[in-house]
Formats: structure tokens, C-alpha cells, sequence
């Protein structure tokens, strides 16, 4: 028995997220919520980017080559970090689509018990301990938060909003 079954709903919410960001034009994506806040591009791409930061590199799992992070996993910069770089829709779509597959991969691949194995963490001069659990749960949630914090953000700007839960 896998775990997929009790993330059943995150692929939805993945597609739905591409289905916006993809429909996007390059003035939506530059969209910035606040002038000191990050354009819609830098909050997907970063979205995008933390999948691969926690699968990839802390806990080891394996697909980073086939997503556009490479670069970033040897030099800790996302694409956020480069806001003189913006990412258009079809670069975002294809960066949601292939850490989703590192996300679905894991999904396939792990036993209900292997969500308590622990992982040590070096964050700074911190030692963090996570949970495999605690970590799928860290990025299922942080989806969802960029997913609320965009959706406001295209609601007042009269663009389509991000419906997770709408049925297919």
C-alpha cells in the first residue's frame, strides 16, 4: 500500500494551478500583489522550486534533472531570486508539471510507515529534524497558501482565481 491515497486531492490542485498560470499572458504574470511583494511568476517558480528543495535535496528522492531547477540545486537560487528574469507561462507550467511528477513519484513509491523515518536538516547553524510525513504535509500545505495568495491576488485584479476544490 502506497500513501497516494491519502493525498488524493493534490493532483487536482496541481492541475488547477496550471490551468490558470498556463492561460496567463506575461503582463498578468508580473502582477505583484504589494510593490515590495513578488510578481505571480516569482510565486509560482518558487512554488515549483520548493518541491524539488525538499524532495531532492533533503530527503534524496530522485528526478531533479528532468526539471528546470538544476542549476538551483548547486547554488541555492531559485528563479524567484532572479526577478530581472521573468519565467513566462509555458516555463511555469512545465516547472509545476515536472516537480508534480517528483511529488507523484513519491506518492507511488512510499509505504504509509515510511512517513515517520526522520531526516536531518542543516538550515544556518540550525539542526532541524523533519519527518518524511511532516514534510509532504510542509509542501501540500505551502501549495495551497500560494494558491490562496495568487487567488486574491488575480480576484482583485478581475482575473480568474485558482478554485482547488472545484469538481472536474
Amino acid at each position: 500500500m502506497t500513501i497516494r491515497l491519502f493525498y488524493d486531492r493534490w493532483l487536482q490542485y496541481n492541475r488547477r494551478l496550471t490551468e490558470i498560470v498556463g492561460a496567463m499572458s506575461n503582463e498578468q504574470l508580473a502582477i505583484r500583489p504589494a510593490p515590495n511583494l513578488w510578481p505571480i511568476w516569482a510565486t509560482v517558480g518558487h512554488t515549483a522550486g520548493v518541491r524539488v528543495y525538499w524532495l531532492c535535496s533533503v530527503l534524496g528522492e530522485p528526478g531533479v534533472e528532468e526539471t528546470p531547477f538544476v542549476e538551483a540545486m548547486s547554488d541555492d537560487n531559485g528563479w524567484e531570486d532572479d526577478l530581472d528574469h521573468p519565467r513566462s507561462a509555458s516555463e511555469l507550467v512545465t516547472a509545476l508539471d515536472t516537480t508534480w511528477a517528483i511529488v507523484d513519484g513519491c506518492l507511488d513509491r512510499w509505504a504509509p510507515a515510511m512517513l515517520e523515518e526522520s531526516v536531518e536538516r542543516v538550515y544556518g547553524d540550525q539542526r532541524q529534524v523533519h519527518s518524511r510525513g511532516s514534510i509532504l504535509q510542509r509542501l501540500l500545505t505551502h501549495d495551497a497558501y500560494h494558491c490562496g495568495e495568487l487567488s486574491q491576488t488575480l480576484g482583485i485584479h478581475e482575473l480568474p482565481q485558482i478554485d482547488l476544490w472545484r469538481s472536474d
